[in-house]
């Protein structure tokens, strides 16, 4: 058997696998970052917010069942096997949307959409934070994060470009499809099961047993303090997040910007959001977490208000910058709190249901923005997840403890980690 060895630098060549394939997995949601609103209003004519933003509510519920799928069946079976049966279940997605004839099979694709995420996303997650131990746990979830919304960044602008000069089908989607393509062989061919490393962390604990699935959602969901003020946080994250994603086209399409100008915004937060989190993930490993996302749900809040209160292209740019960068604070540093107070015999399934509840975010705002939108218009919808993003905020700083004294629990892989 192998030596075992915990850090970033005795692991860097499959942690370096691991950030490529997490990249190809946000490439698959950049897809759809542009293009899908304006598919539903110009190809389907969708008419409501509600029912274009159904597409997302799919994929919201199934990502977020399919998280705390991949947790515990990653404790249980393994950290590969998940990963590769996730990009089996989004090889049709690409096929799907290119091909669809109704809207159902959008709603069908963003399904297995969710699936794909939520098997292949956790895993990564889990599989980094084995990998790297205690030490660098802020700064691996910053590397992971910045790959996957990297991607999502990059293929946002990529699609809205080709869909203005080649249309909304199918040239935008056949990235996705050799996205998929590539996941599954790098999965199957060039990753390396890591849950024994975190056994290797475990170490003279390892006789305790490992608390049931019941009692590791409960925990994490409402008995520790930390470790719920981090699923709400992550709740309303994703809610604004799902805003920014099946609402804000439509907000900026029906302002008059072009697909371009469109795809330009779409891609603007989420790549301020990969590039700043390699930042934000490694300073919380020194300063700590709690404060890094407090701030960073304010700020939140502050930019989805300028975004409501805006009326041109420049504004909005702005507001996107402010929108990524407090999400950049808050994404990696939420992961990496769970991960502090977890612990590894039971990480992986307490990492799944934080996922459950931040990708339930989704749903959430798609159902919360739709009907307010639909009612009020979509500017008070905007207002609203402005409001409900820093109320998130304060909920942190009255319930959460710094978490990051955790880490000495389980050891220190000293300075080359």
């Amino acid at each position: 058997m192998p030596l075992i060895r915990l850090g970033l630098r005795a692991n860097l060549a499959q942690f370096a696998v691991l950030v490529g394939v997490n990249g190809l997995v946000g490439g698959m949601v950049g897809q759809e970052r542009t293009v899908l609103p304006l598919l539903a209003t110009q190809v389907f004519g969708l008419a409501t917010a509600s029912a274009i933003l159904t597409y997302l509510l799919a994929f919201g519920v199934t990502k977020a069942a399919a998280n705390l799928l991949a947790g515990a069946l990653a404790d249980r079976f393994g950290r590969k096997p998940v990963l590769i049966a996730g990009w089996v279940v989004g090889l049709p997605v690409p096929l799907m949307l290119i091909w669809a004839p109704t809207w159902d099979w959008v709603v069908l694709a963003n399904v297995l959409l969710g699936l794909n995420q939520g098997l292949t996303w956790s895993t990564t997650v889990i599989m980094k934070i084995d990998l790297v131990g205690p030490t660098r746990r802020g700064l691996a979830m910053g590397l992971n994060e910045a790959a996957g919304y990297g991607a999502v960044a990059l293929t946002a602008l990529a699609t809205g470009a080709i869909a203005a000069e080649a249309g909304l089908r199918p040239a935008p989607f056949l990235l996705g499809l050799a996205y998929a393509g590539l996941g599954l062989a790098a999965s199957t061919l060039a990753v390396s099961e890591t849950k024994g490393h975190a056994a290797h962390e475990q170490g003279d604990v390892a006789a305790i047993d490992r608390p049931g699935w019941r009692e590791v959602f409960i925990r994490t969901t409402l008995r520790d303090r930390s470790l719920s003020a981090a699923c709400q946080a992550g709740l309303v994250n994703n809610l604004n997040d799902g805003v920014a994603w099946g609402l804000l086209p439509l907000y900026y399409a029906r302002a008059g910007l072009s697909v371009g100008e469109i795809g330009v915004l779409a891609a603007v937060y989420p790549g301020v959001w990969a590039v700043g989190q390699i930042g934000t993930g490694a300073l919380s490993d020194r300063v700590g977490r709690k404060y890094l996302i407090v701030a960073g749900m304010l700020l939140q809040a502050v930019a989805i208000g300028v975004i409501a209160a805006g009326s041109s292209f420049g504004v909005w740019a702005v507001a996107a910058v402010g929108l990524g960068l407090g999400t950049a604070m808050v994404y990696p540093t939420l992961l990496a709190a769970v991960g502090d107070v977890a612990e590894p015999r039971w990480r992986g399934s307490a990492l799944g249901v934080y996922r459950l509840w931040r990708d339930l975010g989704f749903a959430a705002g798609a159902i919360l923005a739709g009907i307010v939108a639909d009612a009020a218009g979509i500017p008070a919808a905007i207002w609203l997840v402005a409001i409900v993003t820093a109320g998130s905020g304060f909920v942190v700083l009255v319930r959460m403890r710094e978490t990051l004294a955790f880490q000495s629990r389980f050891g220190d892989t000293g300075p080359g980690g």
